[in-house]
């Protein structure tokens, strides 16, 4: 078994925070981590439920039709597979991540962990079916291995490499639910209508889909449950079987609790899928804005005041903080917020700048600066102010070159007054 980098608690960019759930959300993993707690008291252990998630890697994208398997197939130049780690990662309450590849793609995928600095990765070799590939990945969290990190999770998350727009809030109910019931699934109403044909090929029967649901990932167990369910299962099961709520309930008698999923569930699955996910990544893409700024976290500056505007008035935006340029670079934000207080004239913005050269994150998509800059009304007059200020309008040539939309703005207060450049 092979580790990705040690330590570390995922990217600089949280994503969905327990914070930004609903109320039910909040109490459901309140009620959680209670139950938890009073456990590790009474054993004397930690507090909180420790959880892990498994990722099947091994397939070889047939239906894809593409020579390159599908969870390695580039999206805006980064694998598919990379997105749904990184969707993983900034849920800081998953401990550990399982992934299954095959021992040609192993390689291929250590440099994808260290290239996109993926943490808390561990890599099995795959089976070669699905449950074989899953079965892999929780003998690696059961059995102790020499050099190993991981350790047997109370709850066990499964998901798709092929899923890369799971949240967080779908997480945290299928493993409140599994923490109750055993298992849980993630669901979806059926948008086509299931029809059964005879030997023949004429139709037998059909069922009604508004009795049935499409069965959808992510699905969560309790860890003994569901492991105990893979060393039971026959030959016939590990070979064509699919469905592992199935095998919760065949073989433990566990009847799972169905969740309903969000339509951001769906699964990469032919060549228009790619087009269709590098859309909704542009559209992220969109709604989100990295705020750099060269003060200390607990400094209270006007910046700090922009910052927490930003946040409230753009509801809609996700608004990040970016003091690890490089780990927002790879979080690929193409939207920037770049506050001058600390340093004179440009050189916080200029370092961005080298950053996002350096990156070559432009060269699909265009990156916005906006270079925001701080006057004090007492120190420096506002004209020579200005004077110095318009040298961003030649730097703004230059970078545009590079496909940098740069612009500036200036905030002069107390006198609240903004000049925009």
């Amino acid at each position: 078994m092979e580790s990705g980098t040690p330590g570390g608690s995922g990217p600089a960019e949280p994503g969905p925070r327990l914070r930004g759930l609903g109320g039910a959300l909040q109490a459901a993993w309140a009620s959680l981590l209670s139950g938890a707690q009073a456990q590790a008291q009474a054993e004397g252990g930690c507090c909180a439920p420790a959880v892990a998630a498994v990722l099947p890697a091994g397939g070889s994208g047939e239906r894809m039709g593409v020579p390159t398997p599908k969870q390695f197939c580039p999206i805006l130049e980064r694998p598919l597979i990379s997105y749904t780690l990184q969707a993983l990662e900034r849920v800081r309450w998953i401990k550990d991540i399982v992934v299954a590849v095959t021992g040609g793609n192993m390689e291929a995928m250590k440099g994808i962990i260290q290239r996109y600095q993926h943490k808390r990765i561990s890599l099995v070799e795959a089976g070669v079916t699905r449950h074989r590939s899953i079965f892999n990945g929780l003998k690696a969290l059961a059995e102790s291995q020499p050099n190993s990190r991981l350790s047997r999770p109370e709850v066990v998350i499964i998901h798709d490499a092929v899923r890369p727009f799971v949240e967080e809030d779908v997480l945290l109910k299928v493993v409140t639910a599994a923490k109750e019931h055993g298992a849980a699934g993630a669901i979806r109403p059926l948008v086509s209508t299931v029809i059964s044909p005879s030997s023949d090929g004429c139709l037998d029967h059909s069922l009604d889909r508004t009795k049935h649901r499409a069965s959808e990932m992510p699905q969560a167990f309790l860890f003994d449950v569901i492991y105990e369910a893979y060393q039971q299962c026959s030959d016939y099961d590990l070979e064509f079987g699919t469905e592992c709520l199935q095998l919760a309930l065949k073989y433990c008698h566990v009847k799972a609790k169905l969740v309903e999923g969000s339509p951001d569930l769906w699964k990469v699955t032919y060549k228009r899928d790619l087009y269709a996910a590098e859309s909704i990544i542009k559209e992220r893409i969109s709604q989100q804005m990295c705020v750099v700024m060269d003060t200390k976290e607990d400094e209270e500056h006007v910046g700090r005041c922009l910052e927490e505007m930003l946040k409230n008035e753009l509801n809609h935006v996700k608004v990040m903080s970016g003091r690890d340029l490089q780990q927002v670079i790879l979080e690929q934000c193409y939207n920037f917020v770049c506050v001058n207080v600390m340093t004179s004239d440009f050189e916080k913005t200029q370092k961005l700048l080298n950053v996002l050269d350096e990156s070559n994150l432009s060269i699909l998509y265009p990156v916005v600066v906006i270079s925001v800059h701080f006057l004090d009304n007492k120190s420096i007059p506002f004209g020579r102010k200005m004077e110095d200020l318009m040298q961003i309008k030649e730097l703004a040539r230059e970078v545009k070159k590079r496909n940098i939309l740069l612009c500036g703005l200036l905030i002069y207060y107390p006198q609240i007054f903004f000049g925009l450049l």
